[in-house]
């Protein structure tokens, strides 16, 4: 077995597996937090409609939203998508469920008289939100952020059901084609430093924002 040329052939599919992590995160964590407000709407016509594309998203395995994102429109509509497009749609719409139920249970632990506070003292419904609620938050949804983080460093091998040619891919025809575990082996080597890379991120993060201890 070439070694070197095994790293490089991983290496290859690891690139594509960081840039659908990345732009996941990228499209989710937002999308995510404009789905948390509209749930915790006072209004049910808009209520109900969230609620459902999270039954969808939450209630429905990953794997048949990829396939559903990649082979629907070129049924309905007759146009066909890029496969790393697809995967990161697909991601996306995903996670920024599980993340708007995050940011939602963190925005309601927030105690209503910090709410009335910020009124007394003149904020705005926005300035309430962004200066005084959101940075709240932040520190109390960390741990479970962090947890779909390390979450999402697995899923991204979910991406080869639709032949993106990501790390996991690389790793088994790798495997098939030098009759040996070790590319599977160095792909977990892979997939925990990506890992270990979060963890640590996180708890950089933690202990910067460790001035709050509500």
């Amino acid at each position: 077995m070439d070694f070197p040329s095994l790293l490089s052939y991983l290496w290859g599919g690891f690139v594509w597996t960081i840039v659908i992590f990345v732009l996941t995160i990228l499209f989710s964590m937002p999308l995510g937090l404009g789905v948390s407000l509209l749930r915790l709407s006072k209004y049910k016509i808009i209520q109900y409609p969230v609620r459902f594309y999270l039954l969808i998203m939450r209630g429905t395995p990953l794997v048949l939203q990829l396939m559903f994102v990649m082979y629907a429109p070129p049924f309905v509509f007759g146009v066909p998508i890029n496969r790393v497009v697809a995967a990161v749609i697909a991601f996306s719409l995903n996670y920024a469920a599980y993340f708007a139920e995050i940011y939602r249970a963190g925005i309601q632990s927030v105690p209503l008289g910090q709410y009335e506070a910020a009124a007394v003292l003149g904020f705005s419904s926005r300035q309430t939100f962004l200066r005084i609620i959101f940075p709240q938050v932040i520190k109390k949804i960390l741990p479970p952020v962090g947890s779909e983080w390390m979450v999402l460093v697995k899923d991204t091998a979910l991406a080869q059901t639709i032949a993106v040619v990501e790390l996991f891919r690389n790793a088994t025809n790798a495997m098939s084609r030098y009759a040996s575990i070790t590319p599977i082996i160095v792909a977990a080597l892979f997939y925990l430093a990506m890992g270990a890379l979060v963890e640590l991120l996180f708890a950089q993060i933690e202990k910067k924002l460790n001035y709050y201890k509500g």
